[in-house]
Parts: C-alpha cells; sequence; structure tokens
C-alpha cells in the first residue's frame, strides 16, 4: 500500500509544485481521518482471533457486522465533513488559496473513501484474526498494483489534469478490495455450513 501511495505522488510531482504540495497536505488529513478505521481494524483482529479459538465462529461473525456498522457511524460523519469542509481541512496546514483548492479537490476523492474504509478495514481485522493473513496479503497488492497505481498514471495523463479524478484511484481499489473480501467471506461461510451438516 505504501508503495503505491509513493507511485500516486510520483504522477502528482510531474503535475508541478502546486499539486504536489495540495496532495501532501490532503494525505496528512487523510492520515488523521484514518485513525478511527485503523482502530477498529486492530481490536477486531484481537477480539476475532480470541473468539475463534474459543471456537465461536458465530460470535467472530457478529463482531464483524458490529465493527462495520460502528465504523460506518464514524465513516458518514467523517465522509460529510471531509466533503462539505475539504477546503477548512487543507486550509490547517497552509494559507496558500491554490495550494488549499489543491488540497480540496483530493480530499473530495477522499471522502468517498471514508465511507468504503469502514468495510474494508473491519475485514482486513476480520480476516487477520481468523487466520488469512496470505489473502489480507494478496487483496491488497491486487488493490495496490491493478487499481491504485494504474488509475492515478491514466489520470495524470489526461487533460485538463485533475486531482479529484486522481484521487479516485483510491475509492476505487477499495471496491476491488472490498468486493474480494466479501467473496472469500461468502466461501468461509458455504464452509462453516457444510461442515454443520
Amino acid at each position: 500500500m505504501s508503495l503505491s501511495f509513493i507511485a500516486i505522488l510520483m504522477f502528482v510531482n510531474a503535475l508541478g509544485v502546486t499539486a504536489s504540495a495540495g496532495v501532501g497536505i490532503a494525505e496528512k488529513v487523510c492520515a488523521f481521518i484514518m485513525l478511527i478505521p485503523s482502530a477498529f481494524m486492530q481490536s477486531m483482529s484481537a477480539f476475532v482471533a480470541q473468539n475463534v479459538g474459543a471456537h465461536k465462529i458465530d460470535r467472530a461473525n457478529k463482531t464483524l457486522y458490529s465493527g462495520i456498522v460502528l465504523s460506518l457511524v464514524f465513516g458518514i460523519l467523517m465522509s460529510f465533513l471531509t466533503f462539505h469542509f475539504r477546503s477548512n481541512m487543507a486550509g490547517i496546514f497552509t494559507t496558500n488559496p491554490i495550494v488549499i483548492k489543491a488540497g480540496a479537490d483530493y480530499l473530495e476523492a477522499y471522502a468517498i473513501d471514508c465511507l468504503l474504509t469502514c468495510f474494508l478495514f473491519c475485514f482486513v481485522g476480520f480476516y487477520n484474526g481468523v487466520g488469512q493473513t496470505v489473502f489480507v496479503m494478496v487483496q491488497g497488492i491486487i488493490g495496490a498494483f491493478c487499481v491504485r497505481i494504474p488509475v492515478p498514471y491514466v489520470m495524470s495523463h489526461q487533460r485538463p489534469v485533475s486531482l479529484f479524478h486522481i484521487g479516485l484511484a483510491t475509492p476505487c481499489s477499495t471496491i476491488i478490495q472490498i468486493v474480494l473480501c466479501l467473496i472469500v467471506f461468502h466461501h468461509m461461510q458455504t464452509k462453516l455450513k457444510e461442515s454443520r451438516t
């Protein structure tokens, strides 16, 4: 994931100092926004692992559902704030109006991701808890190298260049990763039902 965000910065750096500064500021805001979803992911992993160890699979599943609902409440709030107050958020780090505009454009796309990460991070925590760490790695690699790197590359060559369009790489990647998580979750639940019959 870190490599894909470095690639995004590389594409943005080619657009000039203003775009680079705007995305740099937006990423600082995004790091703060992601603190709570990250906390959900880590606590989900620990709680699910305890329940799996106690052979309480149903309780582990309920943990996933509860975590998603609680995280979604935060996601809706942060998505609303990020979308409607993105210029104010970018303005925390600079007074330059051009850089604020660039950061706000990038944050507009990130407002979408605020809603999606509450699902993805909870799923990642769940899969770490049940020991499916290889799948977590694979879906992360697919999201990064199949979406989060190609999309900004293509968007950075469109004219006129829009940081909003470049920023869409993150929610697009998150959607693909959520779909992969849902497929594996459905497969796991099917196998669990078959083992009980």
